[in-house]
């Protein structure tokens, strides 16, 4: 009898015993921006482990995650904020909090989450466990109270945010040490249009790229009284603009050394900037218009992806010798990269051709795909612990 309710027992038990626990340390996601899901992978074996529907419009999404690095903050083109359990694989949250969102950050505790809205302008920041709106921050200036589009929004040490208005031409510091007591810190005429914006890794400088002038905006945390510094003014002077498809991201920061690689706006090359002296280094002549110039982890190698019509193109740049070492063609519409955290490897979304390439970033040869629908945005857990991703 004892034997037979043993059996019994270890048998009802057996259909909801759960999986072996397992870490978070090499999960990550992608979007699929077409069918409003995310795909949940792990880059040991280069798998896709799951998938979560039902998340709103995805056509410029991105993603920040918790500390502990279970939960991934999603944030929607439609204002939506989404929190998402990648170890169980279900949404446990979401909020339509504006009309139009462009990213958002984690801050430095883990304990809140902000949004940069284009609709209506400003940043909404929320709790993180319970999605609790926290604090409202409207992005309004000039006499008439105008809002500005919201960008560039990152997390800064000292639980602060830092973002730029597009339409103010602004960068504005929020400390949130008192959550119930948002103080908000304003540096105007910055120039034209900040565009996208960064924070060096140690999150010391924050850079706005200008769209409505050549040259970037820089502001020193560490020293705010010296208000922001223009730098590459006149980076672009006396040249032809070309007609820009697609606005260059700054996101990911390539920094090898002293030398930081950035996209110009409008023109087929990459810049080099001196990080100490923050003059121009050198200018680097790509396939077509940058996006997304990352760096490998260990800054030996920047790659380097475009605009159309020149979308199915990588480059890789080798950092000592500022050369093209490398040109891919993955195919049509490739998106986004993200490295693997020690840089082994390097995911491609390539959008039109519905699947997710990984490449080998020694050999530059692909060693596998994952099947997807519409990829877009890649974002492994290793981000959880680096200052303003």
């Amino acid at each position: 009898m004892k034997r037979f309710f043993c059996c019994t027992l270890i048998a009802l038990l057996g259909g909801s015993v759960a999986a072996a626990p397992r870490g978070t340390g090499d999960l990550g996601l992608f979007i699929e921006r077409a069918s409003s899901s995310v795909q949940i992978i792990e880059t040991s074996g280069n798998t896709s482990i799951g998938r979560i529907e039902g998340l709103g419009d995805l056509s410029h999404a991105s993603v920040v995650y918790s500390r502990d690095a279970r939960y991934a903050y999603l944030f929607g083109r439609d204002g939506g904020l989404s929190k998402l359990d990648i170890l169980a694989a279900e949404l446990r949250g979401r909020t339509l909090q504006s009309g139009n969102s462009i990213g958002g950050a984690i801050s430095q505790d883990g304990r809140l989450v902000a949004v940069s809205n284009y609709k209506p302008g400003g940043v909404k920041i929320f709790n993180a466990d319970t999605l609790e709106l926290v604090a409202d921050i409207p992005a309004t200036f000039g006499d008439s109270g105008q809002r500005s589009k919201v960008i560039g929004l990152v997390d800064a040490p000292g639980q602060k945010f830092v973002f730029a208005l597009w339409d103010a031409g602004e960068i504005w510091v929020v400390d949130m040490s008192d959550p119930a007591n948002p103080s908000v810190e304003k540096f105007t005429g910055i120039g034209q249009n900040p565009y996208d914006a960064l924070i060096t890794p140690d999150g010391r400088y924050y850079i706005a790229g200008l769209f409505g002038e050549d040259g970037m905006a820089l502001l020193d945390l560490w020293n705010p009284l010296a208000g922001v510094q223009r730098i590459l003014p006149n980076y672009g002077k006396g040249e032809q603009k070309l007609p820009v498809y697609k606005m260059p991201h700054l996101e990911g920061w390539a920094v090898a050394g002293d030398l930081a690689f950035v996209p110009a706006v409008g023109r087929h090359e990459v810049l080099v900037i001196n990080m100490r002296t923050w003059q121009e280094a050198a200018r680097i002549k790509v396939h077509g218009q940058p996006i997304f110039v990352m760096a490998r982890p260990d800054g030996r190698q920047v790659w380097v992806n475009f605009a159309l019509p020149d979308n199915d193109t990588i480059q890789v740049i080798d950092t000592q010798t500022l050369a093209v070492i490398q040109q891919l063609k993955p195919g049509k519409g490739v998106l986004h990269m993200e490295f693997e955290p020690r840089g082994e490897e390097v995911w491609l979304s390539v959008r039109d051709e519905n699947r997710v390439d990984i490449y080998d970033t020694a050999s530059f040869e692909r060693k596998t795909s994952i099947s997807a629908t519409k990829p877009s945005g890649i974002f492994f857990t290793a981000r959880a612990h680096r200052i303003g991703l």
